[in-house]
């Protein structure tokens, strides 16, 4: 199915919508005041070595030091300099890095929440068809190429560019592409990755060494060898930048760039922007009358799924099988829509029917072959929850859109009216049996000094009975519901 790209661009933001068959399957935001650090090459020193989590946090510069893991500590000597080469064949992460040592890093992972950015040291540089991996001295070939023959010419044609510097990895967009196209990128790559180097021995620590391409580019670069029929900008400027990088880098893309001018604005097309504000939503309503239930916490992301209005029309396991099975595609949009990363629980409707079960998984496998983040599907557990994973690089839009409700602070729920009557009526008794007052005076919420003076306020004169002192309650226009001050007269 065609694609089409709408890119946003004002002062401080660049938005891009990917919108597919007339409905709006992925979104990218990207701000001045908080920019994507993915891919980012930085010279770091290592602040703290914790063998406990067999990892270490890395200060490149940012407001919170980032994290390595021993894992992503690879045998490569370029990741180090001078006589702090190492061979990297111990486990321990003690053995691998110590204390205020510079290293050089990549960041695989942006900060997500009160977590610093995820670091590796297995560098890699991606282009158009290739992506180069210093001190490697393999190919590798994308699995997406499925011709054997076509990935035996690719392997072969890039061979001959390996050398001491490093070697490559073909990707999915090099199908068909020729041995000029190739040597060119690798010329490129290697050319970068020299300028690194350079980079490296003269900068300080704590410094960048490489920057990833704009918001824009990235894209444009990732979406090589996908079905993209237009690309509309509403910037000249930016149509302009995209022109010059399309021509260089990946030149089919060129003819599909269009500047977009008219009065309406370009996210308005296709119902975007709406559909941008229903994603925040913890309700998706399906067409037959069933509905999901996303809701987001920091260890997981849980999907419910309901029948809701839909009563079907055979029995209950019909209906129930084909609420799972419309679920599914809304569910694969959902994730790619609100990019949600990490664990992933959802939990269909139960189905008595084997054949059900398996032909809701197919359909979920199928619906998630479009997208370009990589997913695992566990199968139904024995609770008849179905575990899921996708790999969680960016933020999701939940969390780059909203922060924490200044209410509730994030539990998502404040205490009803009843309960912060009762605690302010055992604030008074406590404080009347701690210190000596002549009356109390309560100020809180207008919901909670109404709810006093109202339907509570027998409760006030059975209090003031009861410690032998009056009791005035003062609304606070800007109180929240569960904030409230008893003062002593």
């Amino acid at each position: 199915m065609n694609a089409e790209l709408l890119i946003n661009v004002t002062p401080t933001e660049i938005r891009i919508a990917m919108v597919e068959g007339g409905n709006l399957q992925e979104v990218h935001i990207e701000r001045d005041a908080k920019p994507g650090i993915v891919g980012n090459i930085y010279k770091g020193k290592v602040s703290r070595v914790l063998p406990g989590m067999q990892a270490a946090f890395v200060d490149i510069g940012l407001d919170k030091a980032a994290f390595l893991h021993a894992t992503d500590i690879v045998s490569n000597t370029e990741c180090v300099s001078g006589n702090e080469k190492q061979q990297f064949q111990a486990r321990g992460i003690s053995e691998l890095v110590r204390q205020g040592q510079n290293i050089v890093v990549q960041v695989v992972k942006d900060p997500l929440g009160t977590k610093g950015a995820r670091l590796t040291t297995d560098i890699t540089l991606p282009s158009r068809y290739l992506v180069f991996m210093p001190g490697a001295s393999h190919v590798g070939v994308s699995q997406r190429i499925e011709c054997d023959a076509e990935r035996e010419r690719l392997k072969r044609i890039v061979a001959d560019y390996c050398d001491d510097l490093g070697g490559f990895i073909v990707r999915t967009a090099a199908e068909g592409a020729s041995n000029i196209e190739m040597a060119h990128d690798a010329a490129f790559l290697k050319r970068l990755w020299n300028k690194v180097l350079e980079r490296r021995s003269k900068l300080p620590s704590k410094s960048m060494l490489y920057g990833e391409l704009g918001l824009a580019q990235r894209i444009l670069r990732d979406f090589v060898g996908t079905e993209l029929q237009l690309i509309r900008v509403d910037s000249r400027a930016s149509l302009d930048a995209l022109s010059e990088f399309t021509e260089e880098f990946v030149p089919e893309l060129s003819d599909k760039l269009e500047l977009y001018t008219d009065d309406k604005p370009i996210f308005d097309m296709f119902d975007t922007e709406n559909e941008i504000q229903r994603s925040l939503n913890r309700k998706v309503e399906l067409k037959s009358g069933g509905y999901l239930i996303i809701d987001q916490t920091e260890a997981m992301t849980t999907i419910d799924i309901n029948t809701g209005a839909f009563v079907g029309r055979r029995n209950l396991e019909e209906t129930i099988f084909n609420t799972n099975m419309e679920a599914t595609e809304a569910i694969a949009r959902q994730l790619r829509l609100r990019n949600l990363g990490g664990i992933i629980i959802i939990d269909f409707i139960d189905m008595i029917v084997e054949g059900h079960r398996q032909r809701v998984l197919q359909c979920l496998e199928q619906g998630l072959s479009k997208d370009r983040v990589k997913t695992n599907i566990n199968g139904f557990t024995q609770l008849g929850l179905v575990e899921m994973t996708r790999k969680r690089i960016r933020e999701s839009i939940e969390h780059v859109l909203c922060g924490q409700c200044p209410t509730c602070i994030g539990c998502g729920s404040v205490k009803t009216v009843e309960t912060v009557c009762y605690e302010v009526l055992r604030e008074i008794t406590r404080v009347n049996r701690s210190y000596d007052a002549d009356k109390f005076v309560v100020y809180a919420s207008a919901a909670i000094g109404e709810a006093l003076e109202g339907e509570k306020s027998h409760s006030i004169a059975e209090l003031e009975v009861f410690i032998g002192k009056q009791v005035k309650v003062h609304v606070e226009p800007l109180y929240t519901q569960e904030q409230f001050d008893v003062v002593m007269m």
